[in-house]
């Protein structure tokens, strides 16, 4: 069964104190709430140091551009990360790059260049589709092979610890050692070892032990061990960047609801028997993409990398469709639903550029009598933000809230306004949209694009006055060519892109 999507087949804010004051309500005294995969409720989010966030998010393996299915946890984390940083902590947020895997090998092959050629080349891929998704640099950005010295440390303190053993070439974890092993998941040894897919192996004490060290083979890169030429297993690399980076025990480690199991329960085992301490205190997962209706996968012929959807809809669009539904809720992905989220982020945006435009055609003015209650009602934009926040990083109600302060501005704001009115208005959704980064202008709103506009439109003004308007009317055509949309009104000629 085939499908049409995306017309192919497939198989800087004003702060006020009283901001200050509620921003800062998290620090020392938390009252945001996460869901905690591990214990499987919501928690009030306790930081080890006060005032700091230890986050570690799996970042992805650099053998192709990134799919919508890494866009969301990159996307959804870099949001927490900032919220956390608009309530006034100091995060640092570790995202690594797998820059050595089987994957990056083939793709060496089937290419003709070195697996570092690769993964260099996508590593710089995925900067560019992160930017275009306005995902900030992580605070450190390792990579695998900047890091092997610190694995073979890392996994010879587990055999010495008996928690490892070297067999061929390899070194496997001995999974049952660890008592607590699918606390995570929340199965038991003998539930895990029915339903997983586990790799036949004579080398295994145990079908249930995992790699830590594989031996070279012929035609892959290799490193110097006390076992012999290698490289990593998957796993151990996650816990190694994250003990150098964030020491034994973080805050916060997060991912994809697929990542859950065996990745990060993996990681834990490995961790807390080398460490002897909690490997992180709050684990978050979010729910996977579908693609209309059924889960997104390469089997189905539904997969998408984020360049894919790029060539037909602004990526600002995109991140504003993951954070429209609350982060551990599967999403659904169409042209439908994409155009649904592209008419609602419109309303935000033009609810801005209307009260921008006004702002600018006002002259200095302080609030007027009938406008001080509702500019003291502002704030219950702010605090009804924050709590939808707080309440595990909901960010479809917090979403919701703002559309409800943009129809307040487009229902107050007139050019009778007085400009201080306007311009409280504009702070406070400039904030909230701002930790969310969504609803911002289109990086091609640059000055010089904006010039252009402007003289065009000044141009068509002369026309009309000259009654030239055939003249008139093809500037609106070039300007309707270049994806401008012009309104006349009674404040002036209004623009904007569609």
């Amino acid at each position: 069964r085939r499908k049409k999507l995306f017309g192919k087949e497939i198989s800087h804010l004003k702060v006020t104190s009283q901001k200050n004051k509620k921003k800062n309500q998290c620090v020392g005294g938390s009252l945001m709430k996460i869901y905690n995969t591990m214990t499987r409720k919501k928690e009030e989010f306790i930081p080890l140091e006060e005032g700091k966030v230890k986050m570690y998010v799996c970042g992805p393996t650099v053998y192709n551009f990134i799919h919508l299915g890494n866009a969301r946890p990159f996307t959804v984390f870099d949001t927490l990360r900032r919220y956390f940083e608009y309530r006034g902590y100091e995060v640092t947020y570790i995202q690594n790059f797998t820059d050595v895997d089987d994957k990056i090998i083939k793709r060496s092959h089937e290419e003709g260049i070195s697996p570092e050629e690769v993964a260099e080349k996508y590593i710089k891929e995925y900067f560019i589709d992160c930017d275009g998704l306005g995902i900030k640099r992580a605070t450190v950005h390792p990579q695998v092979t900047d890091n092997i010295e610190n694995i073979i440390v890392f996994v010879q303190d587990l055999i010495d610890k008996g928690y490892a053993y070297e067999a061929g070439g390899d070194v496997l974890f001995r999974t049952r050692k660890f008592e607590e092993y699918g606390k995570l998941s929340h199965q038991n040894i003998e539930e895990l070892e029915l339903g997983a897919r586990i790799d036949v192996d004579d080398k295994k004490e145990d079908p249930l032990d995992f790699v830590l060290w594989k031996a070279k083979k012929e035609g892959e890169p290799g490193w110097q061990s006390p076992w012999g030429e290698g490289r990593p297993g998957w796993h151990i690399e996650c816990s190694v960047m994250s003990n150098r980076y964030l020491g034994n025990t973080i805050d916060i480690h997060a991912g994809g609801q697929d990542l859950q199991f065996p990745h990060h329960e993996n990681e834990i085992a490995q961790s807390e028997c080398r460490n002897g301490h909690t490997f992180a205190r709050y684990w978050m997962h979010n729910g996977y993409i579908n693609v209309d209706g059924e889960k997104m996968s390469k089997s189905l012929g539904n997969f998408f990398t984020v360049r894919d959807i790029s060539e037909k809809y602004d990526l600002g669009l995109v991140r504003f469709f993951l954070l429209a539904t609350q982060y551990r809720n599967p999403v659904n992905f169409s042209d439908t639903v994409l155009e649904q989220a592209k008419a609602g982020l419109e309303r935000l945006t033009n609810a801005r550029d209307n009260a921008e435009f006004i702002l600018g055609n006002l002259d200095d003015s302080g609030l007027r009598d009938e406008e001080k209650d509702l500019a003291a009602g502002l704030d219950k934009y702010r605090d009804r933000f924050i709590e939808a926040m707080d309440d595990d990083l909901n960010t479809a109600d917090a979403i919701s809230v703002i559309f409800e302060l943009a129809k307040f501005m487009n229902t107050n704001i007139s050019d009778q306004s007085s400009k201080e009115f306007v311009q409280l208005n504009l702070d406070i959704f400039n904030e909230l949209t701002g930790v969310l980064n969504i609803a911002n202008k289109s990086v091609e709103e640059d000055d010089s694009l904006s010039q252009k506009v402007e003289d065009l439109i000044a141009k068509r003004a002369q026309a009309k006055k000259e009654k030239n308007f055939a003249l008139a009317d093809q500037i609106r055509d070039e300007l309707a060519a270049m994806g401008i949309a012009i309104e006349d009104t009674r404040q002036g000629v209004k623009w904007k892109r569609i």
